[in-house]
């Protein structure tokens, strides 16, 4: 069978997955004028937000395992000015920073006692420059400068972002023995993403998605992604690469000799650990939502096989999100699809992104030391020439 023929298979092979989202995208198109029955309706009806989420970095922040209430009423406040500020609302974003300002002032020692010692020096320069960035603010406000409110919010939100960061002193929930072989992230990494049109800077959430996360970023230490080329993208729906040279569909472990999967991974909003290898619709949670959603432009994911919840290996995806095709909140790819990072700056280069085009390598910009379980660089190099074994679905 020459190349090209064994490179078409493989796109057939991989189709039911993309089906299987297409599908999902005209049932919520169905869904979300319409009543439709499915057991989420006979459940008692889908539960929206009347304000989800969909900025990438607010995802991340919620997403940490962090339960101290004053620094989540400071970021509440600071999330609800971009709101605000669509709607030209002065006087409730006045209320906002002065609540944020009235919490920091009363709870700034509950906060520093949320930080292990060894972090209280960055802790107390962090709540500073928090503190003077909060009464910069309160100045701007009433200039009525939508822009530079927004810049200064948003750079406060890093601010607390880094702050929650801090509060993580361990990983919350151990990985099942099952999967103690794979590669995880037990934490958050940055990687780049560097392709002919731009770079692509992602945040992975080891955090919520160790297996998936740790997997992924297993491949980039070892150059996996090094020229490969994206294999779809598709206007307003997902761009999609990973897919290596020859006959395989997915990453030869050089230990086994055959294609590594990794199970489908979705930590559900309340669980203390992931749901492994079902669909929350499987298993019956038709209500439950994820803690990391198909819910911001760049959202990050595995792609596998329709049939198969356990089949992802390399290949990955970007959602194109699109507020009208896949709703934040009612989606039916949450829950369906293992979400692993999010896209924190890109946008532009992502939407210009066409098949054909090339990811010419992956750094490690930050969180390396997180990963555990890594391939080792020599096991790898020595299984060049292995032969492959069990290649298709």
């Amino acid at each position: 069978m020459s190349a090209q023929t064994n490179h078409s298979q493989r796109q057939r092979n991989l189709k039911p997955q993309l089906a299987g989202i297409f599908i999902t995208l005209l049932w919520s198109l169905l869904c979300w004028g319409l009543w439709c029955f499915s057991p989420a309706h006979a459940a008692g009806g889908l539960l929206v937000s009347s304000n989800p989420v969909t900025d990438p970095k607010a995802l991340l922040r919620l997403a940490l395992p962090v339960d101290e209430p004053s620094i989540r009423q400071i970021q509440s406040s600071l999330e609800d000015i971009r709101y605000q500020l669509r709607l030209k609302r002065w006087r409730a974003i006045e209320g906002d920073v002065k609540t944020a300002q009235r919490t920091l002032e009363r709870h700034r020692q509950d906060i520093l006692n949320h930080i292990a010692p060894g972090d209280q020096a960055t802790a107390e320069n962090r709540l500073n420059a928090l503190s003077t960035g909060l009464t910069d603010l309160a100045a701007l406000v009433p200039k009525r400068d939508k822009i530079a409110v927004f810049v200064a919010q948003d750079a406060l939100l890093d601010q607390v972002g880094a702050l929650e960061a801090l509060m993580v002193r361990e990983f919350p929930f151990p990985i099942p023995a099952e999967y103690a072989h794979l590669p995880q992230l037990l934490g958050r990494a940055t990687v780049k993403i560097v392709t002919n049109k731009g770079d692509l800077i992602v945040v992975l959430d080891g955090y919520n998605a160790p297996i998936t996360a740790g997997n992924f970023l297993d491949l980039v230490q070892q150059g996996f992604y090094n020229h490969l080329p994206f294999t779809r993208a598709e206007e307003s729906y997902v761009v999609q690469a990973g897919d290596p040279p020859g006959d395989a569909d997915g990453y030869i472990d050089p230990r086994t000799g055959q294609i590594r999967r990794i199970p489908l991974e979705i930590k559900v909003q309340g669980d203390e650990q992931p749901l492994y290898g079902t669909t929350l619709e499987a298993a019956g949670r038709y209500l439950d939502k994820p803690v990391l959603p198909f819910a911001a432009y760049g959202t990050l994911a595995m792609a596998r096989s329709e049939s198969d919840p356990n089949s992802a290996s390399s290949q990955f995806f970007f959602l194109l999100f699109e507020p009208e095709l896949t709703p934040a909140g009612i989606n039916l790819l949450d829950g369906r699809y293992a979400v692993f990072g999010y896209l924190i700056d890109g946008k532009p280069v992502l939407e210009k992104i066409r098949a054909g085009d090339e990811i010419e390598r992956v750094e490690i910009l930050e969180g390396a030391e997180h990963l555990v379980n890594a391939t080792p660089p020599a096991v790898n190099q020595a299984a060049l020439e292995l032969p492959i074994l069990n290649p298709q679905f």
